[in-house]
């Protein structure tokens, strides 16, 4: 193991638990049911933001029980840091986007930034409606006025990682939602 991967391991064993697995679960049935309400006659595309959106996708997708067709986008602000820069595309749908409805699925909605971007980029391809979900909105001032249409869980404004979110690219693979040590950011 070389020394950054000892730090991020140290890293992520002193996080705290922020909201644990049991209540992300109840906060994906709560999402699952009002975008069943919403979408289930609606033939929608659903596109899945690379990679923070593949976990809440993967946990989210199998609680709807209706048609739906599904592909993936990947455009990104972080690229593995702890803080984001100008949007960097690397994949577009496969799908066409004119004339359907579609629902974006990310891991967070921190400043809104990069959801806006892709919502009006589907916008701009074609799309009748774009609805946006994340699982994790955080509570805090900054941002651009951004709102998701379907929300999982509201997080104070601390540094997550777990359920899709990383840090430094670690930890998207815990089933609880966790928060970065204040004092481990900067190390």
């Amino acid at each position: 193991m070389n020394a950054d991967t000892e730090t991020i391991h140290r890293h992520l064993e002193r996080a705290e638990e922020m909201i644990p697995a049991d209540e992300v679960d109840a906060a994906l049935d709560r999402m699952a049911s009002a975008i069943t309400h919403r979408l289930e006659r609606a033939d929608p595309l659903v596109l899945v933001v690379m990679n923070g959106g593949l976990i809440p996708a993967g946990m989210l997708l199998p609680r709807l029980s209706f048609p739906l067709r599904l592909d993936y986008i990947h455009a990104t602000r972080y690229r593995e840091r702890t803080f984001g820069t100008e949007l960097h595309w690397k994949k577009a749908p496969e799908e066409s986007l004119e004339g359907r409805t579609v629902l974006v699925i990310d891991d967070i909605l921190d400043e809104g930034h990069t959801l806006q971007a892709i919502v009006q980029w589907c916008r701009e391809a074609g799309a009748r409606e774009v609805l946006s979900a994340v699982l994790v909105e955080k509570r805090h001032g900054r941002g651009c006025g951004m709102r998701a249409d379907f929300v999982g869980l509201e997080a104070p404004d601390r540094y997550l990682f777990g359920c899709g979110m990383d840090y430094r690219g670690w930890g998207r693979n815990l089933p609880g939602i966790h928060a970065i040590r204040e004092e481990d950011l900067n190390e």
